[in-house]
């Protein structure tokens, strides 16, 4: 039996409410069918959003979400999207082979309505590729101004008086590939342009004030490349210490769970050694996190000491995962482009991927899964009129939990390898939740979690499905649903758990802080 020790005193930082965002891209049928439907579709919607998406969204509560990309946003001008929509120009979209008419029907009116009935701020993504720091700006100022401007007179005009206050901002995605293909001191020329363009939104009378906060985000490395996402990172800090800095708020880390070993091998069929290998290659993410991590900070303290007398503050950068999930060989075949299905072992290396981000919340600070509907890891799939949730959107819901709890040190896990019990844990006042995945495909697995102190169960959840390859169909939509699970009786400070095999648990115990075993 697997023992062990959730340490209640030893706080490993915020678990930022971020890590659990959402990511959106005119990809596939995530936006067109996924999200909208139109006023006049016979869908049900909320003005031309579909209503089960939105629904579902407004459980979920997510705390930010991307859009318009991803590859997308570099061939995107956001001007195509506001205003009248039978006015809008009809364009197409090559992205990642989704060869498709795109008729701009969706546009930032629409993701500010989305992004404001779910709750979410939003992330929008500019386009360093195509377009150009005027369009970014200008796109900034039709957003953000509150002033009368004629940016925010057209902003009115289209069916919002009041700024929309966007404070995530990407320059560029993936730079590295689709888009530039740049080396990083060629990006980080680039990005020195854009970043010092950023207009301000403080008044006259708040001049001296902070003004409203708008992050300046950095494309990071390709997570899956090992050297070159080492060189890359080096290389962009020594050219950005080159001489003055512009704020460098966030760098974007993007990193897949590839599983291309055998092209075309439907995502639904897998055997137990390609079981382990899915569930061992999320892991490799804990290791890119701390490395890109530890150069950040790296290349920070590389930095010149300003001259002069007008010194900025301390340069600071957070890291964020900006795209994460399963990316399946199959899905490259499926139609609409990159469609997969959810089963077991997903929301398996879902539950993980949060696991890293939640035990390393001092280290990453926002993090989207890629994505949220019809393309990927995704938490919805739609058909015509019909919708549902997969697996991930319960683990997501579960993990809810642990959001703006402070991180807890485990003693005792084998955070590497496959086959096992895996685990977080939080606390928020006096209740300690734990996440608890038992990896291994065939097998119930005990362990003993031991608090130190005093402790009673309060709750508990499970999500496990009747074999590891199951997943919700729209014939079957609800096959996985978490469950309530039997809460372990009595107090103590040690508790003995029983996990079925291919499941995601999570119990919460309140504790008390005044009794030490």
């Amino acid at each position: 039996m697997k023992k062990v020790s959730v340490h209640i005193d030893q706080d490993k930082g915020v678990i930022q409410p971020e890590l659990h965002g959402q990511f959106i891209e005119f990809l596939g049928s995530c936006i067109y069918d996924g999200i909208w439907v139109g006023e006049d579709s016979g869908i049900p919607n909320y003005g031309g959003l579909r209503k089960d998406i939105v629904d579902g969204l407004k459980e979920l509560e997510p705390p930010v979400i991307r859009w318009p990309g991803g590859c997308y946003a570099d061939t995107y001008h956001w001007r195509a999207g506001i205003g009248k929509r039978e006015e809008r120009p009809v364009t197409y979209n090559e992205n990642f082979g989704t060869f498709e008419i795109d008729t701009n029907q969706f546009g930032t009116h629409e993701f500010m309505k989305l992004c404001q009935m779910v709750g979410a701020k939003p992330w929008l993504n500019i386009n360093l590729l195509s377009g150009s720091v005027a369009e970014m700006r200008e796109w900034m100022e039709y957003c953000n101004r509150r002033e009368d401007t004629s940016l925010a007179r057209e902003r009115a005009e289209n069916g919002s008086k009041k700024p929309f206050a966007v404070e995530y901002w990407g320059i560029g995605n993936e730079v590295w590939a689709g888009g530039g293909t740049m080396t990083a001191e060629d990006y980080a020329r680039e990005y020195r342009k854009y970043a010092t363009a950023f207009p301000s939104f403080a008044t006259v009378d708040t001049f001296f004030t902070k003004p409203p906060v708008m992050k300046r985000i950095a494309s990071g490395p390709d997570g899956n490349k090992p050297r070159e996402r080492v060189a890359w990172t080096k290389d962009f800090f020594k050219e950005m210490a080159r001489y003055r800095q512009p704020a460098v708020d966030a760098y974007d880390l993007h990193f897949y769970n590839w599983n291309m070993k055998h092209p075309g091998q439907s995502e639904l069929e897998f055997s137990g050694t390609e079981w382990n290998e899915v569930i061992q290659g999320c892991f490799e993410l804990e290791d890119v996190i701390k490395e890109q991590y530890g150069l950040i900070q790296q290349g920070l303290k590389e930095y010149p000491e300003e001259e002069g007398f007008f010194k900025g503050a301390e340069a600071k950068c957070d890291l964020i995962v900006g795209e994460w999930g399963n990316w399946h060989s199959a899905a490259f075949m499926n139609r609409p482009a990159l469609y997969q299905q959810c089963t077991m072992r997903d929301a398996i290396t879902t539950a993980l991927t949060l696991d890293i981000f939640h035990r390393n919340a001092g280290m990453v600070k926002l993090a989207c899964v890629a994505q949220t509907v019809n393309v990927l890891n995704s938490l919805f799939l739609t058909k015509g009129e019909r919708c549902l949730r997969t697996p991930n959107y319960d683990v997501f819901m579960m993990y809810k939990e642990h959001r703006g709890g402070s991180a807890l040190e485990i003693e005792g896990l084998d955070t590497s390898g496959s086959g096992g019990i895996y685990a977080a844990a939080s606390k928020k006042g006096d209740v300690v939740s734990i996440s608890l995945v038992n990896t291994n495909m065939g097998n119930i697995k005990e362990i003993e979690i031991d608090f130190g102190t005093a402790a009673i169960c309060i709750d508990a959840e499970i999500l496990a499905g009747d074999a590891p390859a199951a997943y919700n169909s729209f014939e079957q939509p609800d096959r996985i649903r978490k469950q309530k699970a039997e809460v372990p009786g009595g107090s103590g400070p040690a508790f003995k758990l029983a996990l079925p095999a291919a499941s995601v648990s999570l119990y919460r115990f309140q504790v008390s802080p005044f009794y030490q075993q």
